[in-house]
């Protein structure tokens, strides 16, 4: 084969190879040979915005396979590989090398130890790829090459460790909580993986950082400070001794002010024996002593929606400060008080229901115009993506009634059957931006992320658009941070749980999978103003 693409000459069958591959002292800044290395270097690139890549895979055609690092590197000391012309084929979620005259993706390199080559990508996603926020070597192979580790600690061989290795010896953790309390951060995750044994802490991981100034840029991570045992793995968020049974994952994470006008941080709960049985719920209390949540309110079995749920959003409406609850839109309030929130009786949902029938609303309900009834209400529960998507399949909703299920942008007649996101007021835009994954999309069935934009925080959002797609593999459970805007808004960042579970790929990325991976969104970007209701 080599010899055959020589014979038709390389403009013409590898023309898309010579603009992508840079030799080491090109132009290019990461260019130049390091001496006293054993690794070649490959460095991948965004070709817009110059910035390495991480989770870029390269595999020879024999099947050996590198990922690069958050930095977009990739170090190379297998012998059979240096001091030679070598194929890789590339392939990187939303991002691409062109095909060649055979269909394939790839580019080739003559790799020597302590010279870089430098690949370039085109990036065909509206979302850059910044990098992976959790787990163990986030710039493994930058560290091999002998390249400064961002953040790392200064000093000592115990300093050399943590900035190698990473933080709170935490291997993968699943679905990120956040919240400003007090003037921090505070980060929770669900079930965390450790290097140690197969089973790691399955009662919730925390970390805290402080609030960052508008010049700190998240594309090289975020300075988890763990919440730790003494051997240095994180440590249960919420223990509850008392209930030893099931792990406990928690999400609604909101703060609000007591009677005395403190701040307090409170969560919902859940106590399971696995994805679907459920053993306990209700509300806990951060206890700033002991840096724990502890169980204040457990709710009864039934009570699916009087509580915290999803990502807690901020509202004042007609003069009232309310707490919002949703996932992904907000369908559900309470007064944003320490005592509303630990009562169900106070909380209300935004709902077009007529009824209730095994917990789920019964619907929709209209007037003699046949005009939906959307209310706030405390008798029936929400009406949510997930019924809308129902009503439509059975042909009570019409697509132009929904609210939470907008159309495809460039498909119109598609409607979206959106998963777990947020809504955040964004200043930059003056709209309420919905950022949410897709069930069943067009590359898997967790890995496509939508963006919308809204006048109100319910809706209707009416068009989206793809920002964010992975093949094959999921990406779910995102979250936009408010608070890691850029730019009055302009930037936004976003994150999601990696990981091969619900997408049929039995072949899992090194390191990356089961882990946070970061994204940024240039809400100038050309390819939003489609999605834009004005």
């Amino acid at each position: 084969m080599h010899g055959g693409i020589q014979s038709f000459g390389t403009l013409g069958l590898l023309g898309g190879f010579v603009t992508l591959v840079t030799a080491a002292g090109a132009s290019d800044p990461t260019a130049g040979k390091r001496t006293g290395t054993p690794y070649a270097e490959i460095r991948v690139l965004d070709a817009d915005s110059g910035r390495g890549v991480p989770l870029v895979e390269l595999q020879t055609v024999h099947h050996v396979r590198f990922v690069t690092d958050n930095a977009g590197r990739i170090a190379v000391g297998d012998p059979d590989l240096l001091d030679r012309e070598v194929f890789f084929y590339v392939h990187s979620h939303g991002y691409e090398v062109p095909k060649d005259g055979f269909g394939f993706r790839g580019v080739r390199l003559t790799l020597q130890a302590g010279q870089p080559s430098v690949i370039r990508l085109k990036r065909r996603q509206i979302a850059e790829r910044l990098c992976r926020l959790t787990g163990e070597g986030l710039y493994h192979d930058s560290w091999l090459l002998g390249y400064r580790i961002p953040q790392a600690p200064a000093g000592g061989q115990e300093a050399v460790a943590a900035g190698r290795r990473g933080r709170g010896q935490v291997a993968g953790q699943d679905s990120v909580q956040a919240a400003l309390y007090r003037q921090r951060i505070f980060w929770f995750w669900g079930d965390t993986n450790r290097l140690l044994y197969p089973l790691g802490l399955f009662r919730t991981a925390g970390a805290s950082t402080p609030l960052f100034k508008e010049d700190f840029d998240p594309a090289e991570g975020i300075p988890y400070e763990y919440f730790t045992d003494p051997s240095g793995f994180a440590r249960p968020m919420i223990p509850y001794p008392q209930r030893p049974e099931g792990v406990i994952w928690i999400d609604g994470v909101c703060v609000v002010p007591d009677e005395q006008g403190q701040e307090r941080l409170l969560c919902h709960y859940s106590r399971r024996k696995g994805l679907a049985e459920e053993l306990e719920h209700g509300i806990a209390l951060w206890n700033d002593d002991q840096q724990i949540f502890e169980p204040v309110r457990e709710l009864p079995l039934a009570e699916r929606w009087r509580h915290p749920f999803g990502h807690a959003t901020r509202w004042v409406h007609e003069g009232v400060p309310y707490l919002l609850f949703g996932n992904p839109a907000p369908v559900v309030r309470v007064p944003a008080r320490y005592q509303a929130v630990l009562d169900p009786r106070q909380y209300e949902a935004f709902s077009c229901a007529s009824g209730v029938k095994d917990g789920k609303p019964v619907g929709p309900l209209r007037d003699d115009q046949g005009r939906l009834q959307w209310r706030w209400q405390k008798e029936y529960p929400p009406v949510d993506a997930q019924t809308e998507w129902r009503w439509l399949q059975t042909g009570r909703l019409q697509a132009s009634e929904t609210r939470f299920c907008p159309a495809d942008h460039s498909r119109p007649s598609q409607r979206i059957h959106l998963h777990n996101g947020t809504v955040r007021w964004n200043p930059y835009r003056q709209r309420w931006l919905l950022i949410a994954g897709q069930i069943g999309g067009q590359d898997s069935l967790l890995g496509d992320v939508w963006y919308a934009e809204a006048t109100e925080p319910t809706g209707p959002f009416r068009q989206a658009i793809r920002i964010v797609q992975h093949e094959r593999y999921s990406f779910y459970n995102v979250c936009h941070h408010p608070f890691l805007d850029r730019q009055g808004g302009r930037f936004i960042h976003l994150e999601g749980t990696y990981t091969a579970e619900f997408s049929g790929n039995p072949i899992r990325t090194p390191r990356y999978d089961y882990n946070q991976i970061l994204y940024r969104v240039d809400l100038d970007h050309p390819g939003l103003r489609a999605a834009r209701d004005n």
